[in-house]
């Protein structure tokens, strides 16, 4: 069977498999591969990480992300659930009602031909019987290394050690002094998240003092999450700019700063930390000490690094070096999103022996006419070099759409080939043109900040939760009442 495989599962890759699949023909199917077992909504863990009671939101099941009726597979798996009110979840599902596989497993490695993974899924059958994995069609969506107040595969923020009970699940507070807070080691399941965020609250919880680095949306919302949870908490926002926010209107900037100031967050603005990379260090109460660029020192019980995001293409890289950017780290793609190379010479030192793609180098995309060693492989999301295109959900969204109906288009050219239809015309790829950039951000439990096609705008109706359930619908999960996230 033809297989169009994608790497990473949430946000690109969950609109690039739902798009597929509505259009791949018989003979094909889709290979989600990801090493978490739900998809995790990345959006929302800040306010979880603050505030108690939703952590379970954060993490949706994945198994109906084709959006494709329920088999009774999934139905059996609903029905039953653990103490902690979670479903247990298989490694991988494959649903009765389609050929389509979600695989819960690490990327090793990638070739031109196959992906490497952790470990294999005989149970699958023929193709599956070895780690190698091999396709016809790749979509790369495995974003970027987050920094570490969300990056559940990182150190724990604060350098918290973690206690290593796998089978625990649970976040415990064995001792009241500050530095005792204990979970088990995320690998990628829902219970290990959720004892992840709750540990994180019981950090910002114990500390009175708190740093927040960095002034891009993710520190924003830390910061004014954590003064409006916790007023009499001293906060502060060091960033290493004159403006929050510097790619959009000038109006965000100065309606954040009011807002932050209105909730007694301290800002410190276009100073930045000296020696970030340096040991730690602390004084006589235990307390962290930090200097800036100017000499400024800052004191504060806990430091959140806001900053540092990293496009996660180090498997791109080791396939072939060419493919990303030495300098930012963000792969080389043609506005098809296809992967290519800075300088494309189709020479010896290219891999593209035994190419999975039978349009192989033969392809271009129309208006460049510029040919690509991988015309097979789409890149999109924050691993892309998306022509300007700002690293967010709605943009690697909209790119993974491209993808898939690029790949859907090369696929329909593919199977007219053969049934040798000799009427058959190349049909040109679609091409991504980035949008206007666009964000929105909280600024506390019920205020935010948004600016959509240059026009600014402010809304007070925020909930707790920040409406997680929306997503869950749109990657496929009915939500009829708050138990249904607890699968």
């Amino acid at each position: 069977m033809r297989t169009v495989a994608i790497l990473g599962g949430a946000y690109a890759g969950a609109s690039a498999a739902a798009t597929l699949a509505a259009g791949l023909p018989e003979g094909w199917r889709i290979v989600v591969i990801d090493r978490n077992s739900h998809l995790n909504h990345v959006y929302v863990m800040p306010r979880y990480s603050v505030l108690g009671g939703h952590e379970h939101k954060a993490f949706c099941p994945m198994n109906n992300i084709f959006n494709l009726p329920p088999s009774s597979s999934q139905i059996s798996q609903s029905s039953s659930h653990d103490q902690l009110g979670i479903s247990r979840v298989p490694p991988a599902y494959h649903q009765l009602n389609h050929p389509h596989l979600i695989l819960n497993a690490e990327v090793v490695a990638l070739t031109p031909t196959h992906i490497i993974l952790s470990k294999s899924f005989p149970e699958y059958g023929e193709g599956f019987t070895s780690n190698q994995v091999g396709y016809d069609f790749l979509i790369y969506a495995l974003g970027s290394k987050l920094p570490p107040p969300l990056d559940l595969w990182g150190t724990f923020p604060g350098g918290i050690p973690l206690d290593t009970r796998a089978s625990s699940g649970e976040a415990i507070n064995d001792d009241p002094k500050r530095g005792s807070i204990k979970t088990t080691i995320y690998r990628g399941a829902k219970n290990e998240g959720i004892a992840w965020l709750k540990a994180h609250q019981m950090l910002i919880e114990d500390a009175q003092s708190i740093l927040v680095v960095g002034g891009g949306a993710l520190g924003i919302q830390f910061a004014t999450d954590i003064a409006d949870i916790y007023s009499h908490k001293s906060v502060t926002l060091l960033h290493s700019r004159e403006k929050l926010l510097p790619r959009f209107n000038a109006e965000m900037h100065t309606e954040i700063y009011l807002a932050l100031e209105s909730l007694g967050v301290h800002v410190i603005l276009n100073e930045r930390l000296a020696d970030k990379d340096a040991p730690p260090k602390f004084n006589e109460k235990g307390q962290r000490v930090v200097n800036t660029t100017k000499g400024r020192e800052i004191v504060a019980d806990l430091v959140l690094m806001c900053t540092g995001q990293a496009p996660n293409t180090s498997i791109l890289k080791a396939m072939n070096p060419l493919t990303v950017n030495p300098h930012d780290g963000l792969a080389h793609v043609l506005k098809t999103m296809q992967l290519t190379v800075l300088q494309i010479e189709l020479s010896s030192d290219i891999d593209t022996n035994n190419s999975a793609s039978e349009t192989g180098n033969r392809m271009k995309t129309p208006s460049q006419q510029e040919p690509t060693p991988y015309p097979h492989i789409f890149v999109v999301g924050d691993a892309a070099d998306a022509f300007g295109a700002i690293a967010a959900g709605h943009t690697a969204d909209f790119q993974a759409k491209v993808a898939a109906r690029n790949i859907l288009r090369l696929v329909q050219i593919r199977e007219q080939e053969k049934q040798k239809c000799g009427d058959r015309e190349d049909e040109e790829l679609e091409e991504y043109v980035p949008t206007e950039p666009g964000i929105k951000v909280s600024l506390g439990l019920r205020n935010s900040i948004y600016q959509i096609n240059g026009v600014v705008g402010k809304r007070s109706n925020g909930t707790d939760d920040m409406d997680a359930a929306y997503l869950w619908k749109y990657w496929g999960t009915k939500v009829d009442s708050e138990r249904d996230m607890y699968l």
